[in-house]
């Protein structure tokens, strides 16, 4: 049984990209190119100098030659700022609604629809070969690396020998270093241009290197799995192929959004009750027309009176990526928006401040009108948003909460 590709790395449930209102970092690789913190750059450490020297002799009981590791370890060193990072990993608990705010925005979209036009041809081809449809492995690409734009640029045999060396998961680290070097061995990348995150996550999709090993493919046969080229070739195909060996079913559907009946039964929602007669029950699809046949769930992550979804086998090779609901339904919903659908039809009902999603733009349109930088209004409270509240409370002689309240909105509709 393998490993989920990133839950024991990152946690599995995270969003790479967070929009400019919903503020704070994501756990993922920033865009590549950008100058690197200065944490992240090679401290002199005698203690991971010596773990390495003796990590060495069981890299080469496991079949990396000296050259290898000489490559390899070439400029590599400790970087603090990997092992803060481990620590400090912040599992974000947001709501199904701000989750598909951020997953699939109208950008989001737009960018996933441009790139399947412009890798068509591409898409089909991988399509053809492993069954999986090509908006969901671009949705895939989006979720992880905004379509390419953030594959990482921190070398991946410094960040996983630190973390090997820091203990705290060093079993792990030392597998997914080990790994990295055979990479380098087997000839897919020169050592120099193995980068990823701060976790060894690589490429368009984020692979880490034990999954990469197992799973990449050098897909048009040129001798190189390479995943960190501008060509996003062998990472969309790498990805397909690892959908394909996790259960994906040609031909089928991952799910769809469904309307409930009044008076459903909450009991029969979850991954484990599954049965193929939703329809006797007087579940109907969202958009019209009838269910899919075969057995499926029913996901309602925000309650019976928010949206929800009837979810079927090839959900799971999803969550085998990623073992979250929310990013499994959030990579469902990208691909069918950018195959073309349109929004989800339910409506969630209001948040734990008694706003709607309507409301809460308004709120932070109305704060960037008074000059507070929030970004681009879209409903997502973040860190962006407490701050500007904060500061305009702050300004008024109000008490200083950084919350938002219903108070707070007709204070400021008011002028």
């Amino acid at each position: 049984m393998h490993m989920n590709r990133r839950a024991a790395l990152l946690g599995g449930g995270t969003l790479m990209l967070l929009s400019g209102c919903a503020g704070g970092a994501a756990m993922a690789p920033s865009g590549g190119g950008r100058r690197l913190d200065p944490d992240l750059l090679p401290q002199p450490n005698p203690g991971w100098s010596a773990w390495v020297a003796n990590f060495r002799a069981r890299a080469m009981g496991q079949g990396i030659s000296a050259a290898t590791l000489d490559a390899g370890f070439r400029g590599a060193g400790y970087l603090p700022g990997v092992v803060t990072r481990d620590r400090s990993q912040t599992e974000f608990t947001r709501s199904l609604e701000d989750y598909f705010a951020i997953a699939a925005s109208d950008t989001k979209v737009a960018t996933g629809r441009a790139m399947l036009a412009r890798h068509g041809a591409l898409l089909r081809e991988i399509e053809s070969r492993y069954g999986v449809p090509a908006q969901v492995v671009t949705a895939i690409w989006g979720m992880e690396s905004n379509y390419g734009a953030r594959r990482g640029d921190i070398p991946v045999v410094s960040a996983t020998s630190t973390l090997a060396f820091d203990g705290r998961r060093g079993a792990f680290f030392e597998k997914q270093l080990i790994a990295a070097l055979g990479i380098i061995q087997r000839g897919d990348i020169a050592a120099p241009r193995l980068t990823g995150s701060w976790a060894g996550a690589m490429g368009h999709t984020q692979f880490i290197p034990t999954t990469f090993q197992a799973y990449a493919v050098d897909f048009h046969g040129d001798g190189r799995r390479d995943i960190w080229s501008d060509d996003p070739t062998d990472g969309l195909a790498s990805t397909a192929s690892y959908l394909s060996q996790s259960g994906w079913r040609r031909g089928e559907t991952w799910g769809l959004e469904v309307r409930l009946p009044a008076g459903f039964a909450p009991s029969l929602t979850g991954r484990g009750s599954t049965r193929s007669d939703w329809a006797s029950l007087g579940v109907t699809p969202a958009g019209g027309g009838r269910l899919p046949g075969g057995a499926g769930s029913i996901l309602a992550p925000s309650g019976i009176g928010g949206p929800a979804f009837l979810v079927f086998r090839n959900f799971g090779a999803i969550l085998r990526y990623n073992n979250a609901e929310k990013y499994g339904l959030g990579v469902g919903h990208l691909s069918d928006r950018i195959a073309g659908a349109g929004p989800l039809r339910g409506t969630f009902p209001p948040d734990r401040y008694g706003f709607t999603k309507d409301e809460r733009v308004e709120l932070q349109t109305l704060l960037s009108r008074k000059g507070y930088d929030l970004g681009t209004p879209d409903g997502v409270f973040g860190s962006k948003t407490e701050a500007a509240i904060s500061a305009y409370q702050s300004r008024e002689g109000l008490g200083v909460t950084a919350a938002p309240s219903r108070a707070l909105l007709v204070r400021l509709r008011q002028g």
